[in-house]
């Protein structure tokens, strides 16, 4: 079928991938603009997996303060300083910088969660768990433990802007890689809260 160009062009500004690319997702999905929008999700994350294991050196050190109240220091990792430069990875860097101080994750990934802490927490899941089967009890304390990440790791944790409350952190990082075309890596961060860990004293009346 016939492919319009302003079909294309449209395609294109919503998504920022290559016109023939847009294309070929239009022609695929035969003119459906949706399709053509998973198609192109499904190519970039496949992309993106790939690139995962490419080294990222450049990046962006962010900051951002909420209310003179919380700070956070974010660095975030890219291939190029071309790419670190793009508003694109600057408005993620942002962004993340942002989710940090509103969900105070613990951990950046769930390979950084000590082990003796996943081994309590299992612990605390199997004494919870009772006249099951084996096999039943893996599943339960699988589902609890990622819901355990889901709740401390920042790359796990549901993005705070997403308005329908699914995009994980690490599908936003995915979803800049497919358009970025480079790695993208949340080194580290620290997080400040105005009184945090102050004994505060009596109080008085």
């Amino acid at each position: 079928m016939s492919i319009s160009a302003e079909a294309v062009k449209d395609l294109r500004e919503k998504t920022g991938a290559g016109l023939m690319d847009c294309k070929r997702a239009l022609t695929e999905s035969n003119g459906d603009a949706e399709k053509a929008l998973d198609y192109l999700r499904q190519k970039g994350l496949a992309s993106a997996a790939k690139k995962s294991s490419r080294a990222a050196s450049q990046g962006l050190v962010s900051s951002y303060i909420h209310m003179d109240k919380i700070g956070v220091m974010v660095e975030v990792n890219c291939e190029t300083d071309f790419v670190a430069r793009t508003d694109d990875f600057r408005g993620l860097v942002k962004d993340i910088a942002m989710h940090i101080a509103a969900a105070s994750p613990a951990y950046v990934s769930r390979e950084e969660v000590p082990g003796d802490v996943v081994q309590r927490e299992k612990e605390i899941y199997k004494a919870q768990v009772t006249n099951k089967p084996p096999q039943v009890v893996e599943k339960i304390l699988e589902g609890k433990l990622e819901k355990f990440y889901g709740d401390i790791c920042l790359i796990e944790q549901v993005f705070i802007k997403d308005p329908e409350g699914k995009k994980k952190i690490k599908d936003l990082i995915t979803e800049k890689i497919a358009k970025l075309g480079e790695n993208i890596v949340v080194r580290r961060y620290a997080r400040f809260q105005l009184g945090e860990g102050l004994d505060k004293g009596p109080v008085c009346e």
